[in-house]
């Protein structure tokens, strides 16, 4: 078979065949009286042979010592292959991230490609101080693609710069939740960490409460309790079991006990204006009877037990001062004298709000 028919039934070209050819990759066994080169059903084999390895990344080189040495492995070879196509990969998926942020920036003219590319640049500089630089001196915030600085906040280590990062999504205006709900899902518990984070900061919306309310059923304490305070500053109910046990377990209790009284009082104006709310027991009641279930666990030891007395304080109404009266004759001493100082201030401030209100 002449060098013509073998380019038309194996698609490698004549002048790839004869560089083949060159580097004793495929010779053909003959040559015709005229002296062109005749392929044997063999050499056609031997080429779709070098084309297949071809197709794995090898070069002509390493598909030669592959056809040639008996002696040949190809398991660490293969391995290598895996290792540069991976991080071939990673470089085309950066590259793919960058273009999309220059696409989503809609820029103008090349000088808002390089003002986009030189914030890139920036926030993957080494060093710190560099990055946070870049955040507060870079382009104004709204001209920024939200995505870039959401896949920035996941990635950002330092606590400072994560904060700039943070209040500079919050100021573009974009919408980066589909990034950072991914970040929620993510394995990397540090990445969840910073998405609740970020999510917290932005502007309440569905697609927040929804990412903030899948973080409530973390295994880590700490990204369901950014997710449980987010959700309970902007009213949510379902916040209020991770709050309670936020307190149980002593991370960050005080706040969260402030987020329990406030769902409770805001519960408790809403019900001024809602004569017809017997239908469902009051959110405040449903928070203190949560409290008052941790209270009452034979797991709760007295530091515990101390934390939820505390957090009483923050509900309004009469139920709360009842349950510190009751606990002011607590078996344990130091749960006890709290009550019964935490109930005097409440019996203080009860004229205070029978006159005006909560916050009146």
């Amino acid at each position: 078979m002449l060098i013509g028919e073998v380019a038309r039934h194996s698609g490698v070209s004549a002048r790839m065949l004869r560089h083949y050819d060159a580097l004793g990759l495929v010779r053909p066994t003959g040559r015709t009286t005229g002296g062109y080169r005749e392929y044997s059903a063999e050499d056609v084999r031997r080429i779709f042979h070098v084309e297949s390895l071809r197709s794995l990344g090898l070069s002509l080189r390493q598909i030669g010592r592959a056809l040639q040495d008996p002696a040949f492995t190809p398991s660490a070879l293969v391995s290598d292959l895996i290792r540069w196509t991976e991080d071939r990969l990673e470089r085309e998926r950066e590259l793919l991230g960058r273009l999309r942020a220059i696409d989503a920036a809609a820029p103008a003219g090349w000088q808002d490609v390089l003002r986009v590319v030189e914030l890139m640049q920036g926030l993957d500089s080494a060093s710190a101080a560099r990055r946070q630089q870049t955040v507060l001196a870079g382009p104004d915030a709204a001209t920024v693609p939200a995505e870039l600085l959401a896949d920035a906040v996941l990635g950002e280590p330092d606590p400072v710069v994560a904060g700039a990062l943070r209040w500079a999504l919050a100021r573009s205006g974009g919408d980066a939740m589909a990034t950072l709900a991914a970040g929620v899902r993510a394995e990397d518990v540090a990445v969840r960490r910073r998405a609740v984070r970020a999510i917290a900061a932005l502007p309440g919306t569905p697609a927040a409460a929804a990412a903030l309310a899948d973080a409530l059923g973390d295994p880590d304490a700490t990204v369901r309790g950014h997710a449980a305070l987010a959700l309970g500053r902007r009213g949510a109910h379902a916040a209020v079991p991770a709050l309670v046990r936020m307190v149980v377990e002593g991370w960050n209790d005080v706040e969260a006990a402030e987020v329990l009284g406030t769902l409770s009082k805001d519960q408790d104006q809403d019900q001024d204006q809602d004569q017809d709310h017997d239908r469902e027991p009051a959110r405040a009641d449903r928070i203190l009877t949560a409290l008052a279930d941790a209270l009452a666990r034979p797991t709760a030891d007295s530091a515990t037990r101390i934390r939820l007395t505390q957090a009483l304080l923050e509900l309004p109404g009469a139920t709360a001062r009842d349950t510190l009266r009751h606990l002011a004759h607590d078996d344990d001493p130091a749960v006890a004298l709290i009550a019964s100082a935490f109930s005097a201030v409440l019996d203080k401030r009860a004229p205070h709000e029978t006159r005006g209100g909560p916050g009146a």
